[in-house]
Protein backbone atom coordinates (compact mmCIF):
# COMPACT_ATOMS: atom_id res chain seq x y z
CA UNK A 1 0.00 0.00 0.00
CA UNK A 2 1.45 3.95 -0.82
CA UNK A 3 2.32 5.75 1.89
CA UNK A 4 2.11 9.38 2.19
CA UNK A 5 5.29 11.39 2.28
CA UNK A 6 5.09 12.67 5.67
CA UNK A 7 8.04 14.33 6.05
CA UNK A 8 8.56 18.08 5.37
CA UNK A 9 8.70 18.56 1.64
CA UNK A 10 10.81 21.16 0.16
CA UNK A 11 11.80 21.41 -3.40
CA UNK A 12 13.60 24.84 -2.79
CA UNK A 13 15.77 23.41 -0.20
CA UNK A 14 16.71 21.13 -2.86
CA UNK A 15 17.89 23.49 -5.49
CA UNK A 16 22.06 23.72 -4.62
CA UNK A 17 22.03 19.65 -5.08
CA UNK A 18 18.71 18.56 -6.89
CA UNK A 19 18.80 14.64 -8.05
CA UNK A 20 18.12 13.60 -11.56
CA UNK A 21 15.81 11.15 -12.63
CA UNK A 22 16.27 11.11 -16.15
CA UNK A 23 13.85 9.31 -18.40
CA UNK A 24 13.06 8.84 -22.12
CA UNK A 25 9.87 10.02 -23.92
CA UNK A 26 8.52 11.36 -20.06
CA UNK A 27 8.21 15.22 -19.37
CA UNK A 28 6.78 16.46 -16.10
CA UNK A 29 4.22 19.61 -15.42
CA UNK A 30 3.86 21.71 -12.83
CA UNK A 31 0.74 20.56 -11.44
CA UNK A 32 0.41 17.04 -13.06
CA UNK A 33 1.40 13.64 -10.96
CA UNK A 34 3.31 11.17 -12.02
CA UNK A 35 3.56 7.79 -11.44
CA UNK A 36 7.07 6.40 -11.44
CA UNK A 37 8.05 2.27 -10.80
CA UNK A 38 12.26 2.02 -9.43
CA UNK A 39 14.06 -0.74 -10.42
CA UNK A 40 17.68 0.40 -11.16
CA UNK A 41 19.52 0.03 -7.82
CA UNK A 42 21.27 3.62 -8.60
CA UNK A 43 17.88 5.36 -8.43
CA UNK A 44 16.74 3.32 -5.37
CA UNK A 45 19.51 4.75 -3.56
CA UNK A 46 18.25 8.46 -4.86
CA UNK A 47 14.71 7.61 -3.62
CA UNK A 48 16.05 6.58 -0.47
CA UNK A 49 18.17 9.84 -0.15
CA UNK A 50 14.86 11.84 -1.26
CA UNK A 51 12.32 10.43 1.52
CA UNK A 52 15.15 10.92 3.98
CA UNK A 53 15.54 14.51 3.19
CA UNK A 54 13.94 17.23 1.17
CA UNK A 55 11.66 15.11 -1.01
CA UNK A 56 12.13 16.13 -4.28
CA UNK A 57 14.03 15.49 -7.89
CA UNK A 58 13.78 16.56 -11.12
CA UNK A 59 12.33 14.17 -14.26
CA UNK A 60 14.82 15.28 -17.18
CA UNK A 61 14.20 13.90 -19.97
CA UNK A 62 16.78 12.06 -22.66
CA UNK A 63 16.05 13.43 -25.69
CA UNK A 64 18.06 10.73 -27.70
CA UNK A 65 19.20 7.94 -25.53
CA UNK A 66 21.91 6.58 -28.31
CA UNK A 67 23.35 10.18 -27.81
CA UNK A 68 25.97 10.11 -25.32
CA UNK A 69 28.47 12.75 -23.85
CA UNK A 70 32.29 12.45 -23.34
CA UNK A 71 31.46 11.17 -19.76
CA UNK A 72 29.73 8.15 -21.06
CA UNK A 73 26.40 9.22 -19.54
CA UNK A 74 23.20 10.30 -22.39
CA UNK A 75 22.61 13.68 -22.89
CA UNK A 76 19.92 14.99 -21.17
CA UNK A 77 17.66 18.37 -21.38
CA UNK A 78 18.50 21.51 -20.05
CA UNK A 79 14.91 22.24 -18.54
CA UNK A 80 13.15 19.90 -16.63
CA UNK A 81 10.29 19.21 -14.70
CA UNK A 82 10.65 19.48 -10.68
CA UNK A 83 8.26 18.10 -8.07
CA UNK A 84 8.36 16.03 -4.91
CA UNK A 85 7.30 12.57 -3.86
CA UNK A 86 3.53 12.50 -2.07
CA UNK A 87 3.58 8.42 -1.85
CA UNK A 88 6.22 5.74 -1.79
CA UNK A 89 5.59 2.06 -2.31
CA UNK A 90 8.16 -0.08 -1.08
CA UNK A 91 8.44 -3.34 -2.61
CA UNK A 92 9.84 -6.54 -0.83
CA UNK A 93 12.47 -6.66 -3.26
CA UNK A 94 13.79 -3.28 -2.91
CA UNK A 95 11.86 -1.78 -5.51
CA UNK A 96 9.21 1.06 -5.19
CA UNK A 97 6.44 2.72 -6.89
CA UNK A 98 6.52 6.56 -6.44
CA UNK A 99 4.02 9.58 -7.34
CA UNK A 100 5.79 12.65 -7.84
CA UNK A 101 3.73 15.88 -7.69
CA UNK A 102 4.97 18.36 -10.50
CA UNK A 103 5.65 21.77 -8.79
CA UNK A 104 8.00 23.77 -11.12
CA UNK A 105 10.23 24.21 -14.60
CA UNK A 106 13.37 24.40 -13.61
CA UNK A 107 16.87 24.90 -15.47
CA UNK A 108 19.77 22.74 -14.62
CA UNK A 109 23.35 23.03 -14.63
CA UNK A 110 24.49 19.57 -13.90
CA UNK A 111 27.22 19.09 -11.23
CA UNK A 112 30.08 16.86 -10.94
CA UNK A 113 29.20 12.98 -11.33
CA UNK A 114 28.74 11.81 -7.37
CA UNK A 115 27.88 7.75 -7.81
CA UNK A 116 25.50 6.54 -8.14
CA UNK A 117 23.29 9.17 -9.68
CA UNK A 118 23.55 12.48 -11.15
CA UNK A 119 22.50 16.17 -9.81
CA UNK A 120 22.25 19.25 -10.98
CA UNK A 121 22.11 23.18 -9.62
CA UNK A 122 18.86 24.17 -10.24
CA UNK A 123 16.77 27.42 -11.08
CA UNK A 124 13.51 27.89 -11.27
CA UNK A 125 11.36 29.16 -14.20
CA UNK A 126 8.41 31.49 -14.07
CA UNK A 127 5.89 32.30 -17.15
CA UNK A 128 6.59 35.21 -18.74
CA UNK A 129 3.69 37.91 -18.14
CA UNK A 130 1.18 37.67 -20.81
CA UNK A 131 -2.69 37.64 -21.27
CA UNK A 132 -4.71 35.06 -22.66
CA UNK A 133 -7.79 35.82 -24.36
CA UNK A 134 -11.12 34.19 -23.32
CA UNK A 135 -10.75 33.07 -27.36
CA UNK A 136 -7.92 31.89 -27.22
CA UNK A 137 -8.76 29.45 -23.69
CA UNK A 138 -12.09 28.62 -25.13
CA UNK A 139 -9.83 27.05 -28.41
CA UNK A 140 -7.70 24.91 -25.90
CA UNK A 141 -10.52 23.59 -23.79
CA UNK A 142 -12.24 22.72 -27.52
CA UNK A 143 -9.29 20.99 -29.10
CA UNK A 144 -8.41 18.70 -26.25
CA UNK A 145 -12.47 17.74 -25.57
CA UNK A 146 -12.46 16.83 -29.07
CA UNK A 147 -9.13 14.50 -28.76
CA UNK A 148 -10.44 12.89 -25.71
CA UNK A 149 -13.77 12.18 -26.81
CA UNK A 150 -12.10 10.73 -29.73
CA UNK A 151 -9.65 8.88 -27.33
CA UNK A 152 -11.95 7.24 -25.21
CA UNK A 153 -14.34 5.84 -28.74
CA UNK A 154 -11.03 3.92 -28.99
CA UNK A 155 -9.90 2.84 -25.64
CA UNK A 156 -13.18 3.52 -23.67
CA UNK A 157 -11.17 3.27 -20.15
CA UNK A 158 -8.82 6.06 -20.58
CA UNK A 159 -9.74 8.69 -18.12
CA UNK A 160 -8.46 12.38 -18.34
CA UNK A 161 -10.94 15.39 -17.27
CA UNK A 162 -10.22 19.19 -18.33
CA UNK A 163 -9.94 20.22 -14.23
CA UNK A 164 -11.78 23.38 -13.72
CA UNK A 165 -11.02 26.69 -13.03
CA UNK A 166 -7.30 26.44 -14.19
CA UNK A 167 -6.08 29.18 -15.44
CA UNK A 168 -5.18 29.04 -19.09
CA UNK A 169 -1.38 28.37 -18.45
CA UNK A 170 -1.90 25.42 -16.20
CA UNK A 171 -4.56 24.38 -18.63
CA UNK A 172 -1.89 24.19 -21.34
CA UNK A 173 0.91 21.81 -18.98
CA UNK A 174 -2.04 19.35 -17.69
CA UNK A 175 -3.18 19.10 -21.36
CA UNK A 176 0.46 18.57 -22.70
CA UNK A 177 1.30 16.23 -19.65
CA UNK A 178 -1.77 13.90 -20.72
CA UNK A 179 -2.85 14.24 -23.94
CA UNK A 180 0.40 15.33 -26.23
CA UNK A 181 1.75 12.24 -27.75
CA UNK A 182 5.27 13.37 -28.74
CA UNK A 183 7.61 13.48 -26.07
CA UNK A 184 9.70 15.69 -27.64
CA UNK A 185 6.93 18.06 -28.80
CA UNK A 186 5.98 17.55 -24.66
CA UNK A 187 9.34 19.18 -23.69
CA UNK A 188 9.41 21.48 -26.15
CA UNK A 189 6.11 23.01 -24.27
CA UNK A 190 7.80 22.38 -20.85
CA UNK A 191 10.22 25.44 -22.39
CA UNK A 192 7.77 27.51 -23.22
CA UNK A 193 7.79 30.27 -20.85
CA UNK A 194 5.09 32.94 -22.70
CA UNK A 195 1.42 30.98 -21.35
CA UNK A 196 -0.37 32.71 -24.34
CA UNK A 197 2.61 30.57 -27.01
CA UNK A 198 1.62 27.57 -24.43
CA UNK A 199 -1.53 27.75 -24.88
CA UNK A 200 -1.53 27.99 -28.85
CA UNK A 201 0.91 25.57 -29.20
CA UNK A 202 -0.75 22.67 -26.89
CA UNK A 203 -4.38 23.92 -29.22
CA UNK A 204 -2.85 23.32 -32.58
CA UNK A 205 -0.89 20.22 -31.62
CA UNK A 206 -4.13 18.32 -29.94
CA UNK A 207 -5.80 19.78 -33.41
CA UNK A 208 -3.62 17.78 -35.46
CA UNK A 209 -3.70 15.04 -33.47
CA UNK A 210 -7.29 14.48 -33.80
CA UNK A 211 -7.05 15.43 -37.68
CA UNK A 212 -4.80 12.16 -37.95
CA UNK A 213 -6.40 9.95 -35.28
CA UNK A 214 -8.53 8.02 -37.46
CA UNK A 215 -6.06 6.53 -39.63
CA UNK A 216 -2.81 6.29 -37.28
CA UNK A 217 -2.79 4.79 -33.60
CA UNK A 218 -1.38 7.49 -31.44
CA UNK A 219 1.47 6.19 -28.89
CA UNK A 220 0.89 5.72 -25.54
CA UNK A 221 -1.21 8.85 -23.49
CA UNK A 222 0.32 9.88 -20.12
Amino acid sequence: MSEPNKKRVSLEDALGELPLFPLSQVVLFPRALLPLHVFEPRYRKMIADVMDTHGALAVVLVPEPSDIARDGRPRIAQVAGAGVVIEHQRLPDGRSNILVSGRARVRLEELPFVPPYRRARATILHDRPATVSDGDRAALVAAATAFIAAVRKREPTFSFDLPPGLEPGALADLCAQHLVIDAGVRQEILEELDPRARVQQVTEVLAAQHAVFGSERPGALN
